[in-house]
């Protein structure tokens, strides 16, 4: 990609808050993005190869949106941590296999999608994140949920197509998780805790495709009062 179409999306950029340059085969970071790091609200990057992200990601300090699916990210930089008005990440489809130490900052996030990454566990940093609604951690590597999950504010947790086998009974005392998704991992069905049946807030359980059938988890105790919870949710969205 020439520099004037480079600088073309640089000007639109700056009057709409909006840098998007998808699938153009980028290596690195566009560095000319810097100018305006007061300016911008969002940044889509996705379906590149884009191998780093510089540190100078920090200094984007009015970033709400960061999209960067499909490219080829090892590492995230400990800067990314410093975007206090970040709303939404969007890094499915990258090579990551772990969250940077100080992730917990991101105060305002809401939405995380990381599918389709290498991680092996839920990352912890998550439990600090006060606003998240929405994660994303599907078609990982994950094989067990630890006890920290406990302390997860998000609504909807998706662990789809991993490699699960142990759940954490922690993970009924979520605050605020309605919707759990363990489809197509390895669970049997005594590793899956009651206690997300029998007390906890979520209403919607996902299991298809472990290693029980479904049928069986009717048979276990507190199905019942999972399906009034259920039902009731049913009702709400009807």
């Amino acid at each position: 990609m020439g520099n004037s179409a480079l600088k073309a999306h640089l000007e639109t950029a700056q009057k709409t808050g909006v840098f998007q340059l998808t699938g153009k085969g980028l290596t690195e970071f566009p560095e000319d993005l810097q100018k305006l790091t007061s300016n911008l609200r969002t940044i889509d990057l996705s379906n590149n190869k884009i191998e780093l992200l510089p540190p100078l990601i920090g200094k984007f300090s009015f970033l709400k949106s960061l999209v960067l699916n499909n490219n080829k990210l090892t590492v995230l930089p400990e800067e990314l941590c410093k975007l206090k008005k970040l709303e939404t990440l969007h890094l499915n489809g990258n090579h990551l296999r772990q969250l940077p130490a100080a992730f917990g900052q991101l105060s305002a996030l809401k939405t995380l999608n990381l599918s389709g990454n290498q991680l092996r566990t839920v990352p912890t940093q998550l439990s600090g994140l006060r606003h998240l609604d929405v994660v994303d951690l599907s078609k990982n590597q994950i094989q067990n949920v630890p006890d920290t999950v406990g302390e997860l504010q998000a609504i909807e947790l998706n662990l789809n197509q991993n490699q699960i086998s142990q759940i954490s009974v922690q993970i009924s005392h979520c605050p605020r998780l309605k919707v759990l998704r363990l489809e197509e991992n390895c669970l049997e069905l005594s590793m899956l805790p009651q206690s997300i049946l029998s007390d906890s807030q979520i209403s919607l359980l996902a299991v298809e495709g472990n290693l029980f059938e479904i049928k069986k988890l009717r048979e276990l105790e507190g199905y019942d009062k999972y399906m009034e919870r259920f039902t009731a949710t049913k009702k709400k969205f009807a």
